[in-house]
């Protein structure tokens, strides 16, 4: 009977200490999915903000439609994205090609001068900062499950419940880490 009681409550201890780490996995899982919501809303405020800034900056650089055009090709593109690396890849273009534009305005005074191209300019700027925030936050809180995910003794509830580890959002290729090179002799 001793015996049976000792059995019975180590089973349930065990019981409770499975439940525990899955419920943390679970919640991992969940500050994952919301770091990158996050992300998803800066990235789409920037994109809210790009047919204005387009607006404002095609009379002045009439000549430079290609990179007009390479925004709002990108801009398309980011509907059709799915996964965090097709969204990395896409977001990843859109910050080199508005670099630059930003680069480009530096050759056209009356365009640095326009208050809307200032405005949106200063609007681009802060939604930069919170994207480059919200990558490192998503960054950070998918390491952290990632993590749990191959720890012990977190690891065999994990693998027990069959979950799997995240991706980080990082740049993808060398190119994109490198500064933005403008040609004016084109």
């Amino acid at each position: 009977m001793t015996a049976l009681v000792i059995i019975l409550a180590i089973l349930l201890i065990l019981a409770i200490f499975i439940i525990v780490m899955r419920n943390n996995l679970v919640a991992s899982r969940q500050k994952v999915k919301n770091a990158w919501s996050q992300i998803d809303v800066q990235l789409q405020r920037r994109f809210d903000l790009i047919p204005n800034l387009v607006e404002t900056v095609k009379g002045y650089m009439s000549h430079e439609s290609e990179v007009l055009e390479k925004v709002t090709s990108l801009r398309s593109s980011w509907s059709n994205a799915k996964t965090v690396s097709d969204k990395a890849n896409v977001d990843n273009a859109l910050s080199d090609t508005l670099k630059t534009i930003m680069a480009l305005s530096e050759n056209y005074p009356d365009l640095k001068a326009n208050t809307n191209f200032i405005a949106l300019q200063n609007e681009l700027s802060g939604t930069e900062d919170k994207i480059s925030f919200s990558r490192q936050f998503y960054n950070d809180t998918v390491t952290r499950y990632n993590t749990q995910l191959e720890m012990f003794p977190s690891n065999v509830v994990a693998s027990m419940f069959n979950f799997k580890p995240e991706t980080l959002f990082e740049v993808a290729n060398a190119e994109t880490r490198e500064n933005v090179k403008v040609d004016f002799n084109k």
